[in-house]
């Protein structure tokens, strides 16, 4: 793997991009234009043109290559494929530690869980638990102001509805893609019977502080969740565990391919599975959601057991228990 520059963007010395005619050009820090093969570098990062305030590091091996700000105002960075290769690394190797330590965090969940009324814990106790089981996405006021798309922290009472001990959660997710979510937990179920005796139009994650509610925030539950598991995970890597397991679920249940189109069609299969259950595209699915071992396991005719726990099968099969 190349030695990578770490840089600053718009402080580290860079290219600007300015709008000339039809195209583009580009102009140093220090005045300059690039050469004939540096120009090369920069038209081969394929910047998307949309973009504004487009910023471009002046070396090939700066682990931020370019950053820019999208149609919806938001910032988008350009990776050096060695840096995301290693951020993918260390993001998956950190799913399976959330996957090891998850069995003892069940216990002080369902614990919580069982407190009366909407303490903090409780409600704390549940957003975890709906992570475990749906993998949806924190939320964020700004998402919601921006996009009118909701996620775990930002979900109203009225999303939610209960049948028996199954939870239904029903809502607009990013992208505008509308989730229809089902979860079998007596636990959770409990929660939420309790939570739908407020307002309709009140946060569904919100707990009792004297005489009103105040709604948790991502910085809540990601500091929950790092407090309960005792590691430095967020809600972003339940998501990462449950499109891996999905996937490798998936894999199982189809089975050994004879041929190498038996198994692209499988792995397509899986990909697309896993897609639908995280509300992504296919692509952003097997691309930062599904631990690429598992599909060389699946190559080499190697699944998760379907027996027991899947995260305890994930580790077994990636040599990790």
């Amino acid at each position: 793997m190349p030695r990578l520059r770490h840089v600053e963007p718009y402080t580290a010395p860079g290219y600007t991009r300015v709008r000339r005619g039809r195209g583009f050009g580009f102009v140093h820090s220090d005045g300059t234009a690039p050469g004939r093969a540096e120009r090369t570098r920069i038209v081969d990062l394929a910047v998307p043109p949309a973009w504004e305030q487009v910023w471009i590091a002046d070396a090939a091996n700066a682990h931020i290559l370019a950053v820019g700000v999208d149609a919806a105002g938001r910032r988008q960075y350009v990776y050096h494929p060695a840096w995301r290769e290693r951020q993918d690394l260390e993001k998956f190797d950190r799913m399976l530690d959330l996957a090891r330590r998850l069995p003892d965090a069940r216990g002080a969940t369902e614990r919580d869980l069982a407190l009366p009324d909407l303490p903090r814990e409780r409600v704390l106790a549940a957003a975890f638990r709906t992570l475990e089981l749906g993998a949806i996405r924190v939320g964020s006021e700004e998402s919601l102001a921006g996009f009118r798309s909701r996620g775990l922290t930002t979900l109203l009472v009225r999303n939610a509805t209960v049948d028996d001990d199954t939870v239904r959660l029903r809502f607009r997710a990013k992208g505008g893609i509308r989730q229809d979510l089902r979860f079998a937990d007596a636990a959770l179920a409990g929660f939420v019977e309790r939570a739908r005796e407020r307002s309709s139009a009140g946060r569904l994650y919100a707990w009792m502080d004297g005489r009103r509610f105040r709604a948790v925030g991502p910085s809540d539950v990601n500091e929950h969740i790092r407090s309960r598991t005792g590691g430095d995970f967020t809600a972003k890597d339940f998501r990462t565990l449950r499109g891996t397991v999905t996937a490798a679920e998936r894999l199982a249940e189809l089975g050994p391919a004879s041929t190498r189109r038996a198994r692209d069609v499988a792995v397509r299969d899986a990909i697309e599975q896993t897609s639908r259950v995280l509300g992504n595209t296919p692509a952003i699915a097997k691309g930062s959601y599904v631990d690429p071992r598992v599909i060389a396991a699946y190559e080499l005719d190697r699944t998760i057991s379907l027996r027991g726990s899947r995260e305890r099968a994930l580790l077994d099969l990636l040599g990790e228990g």
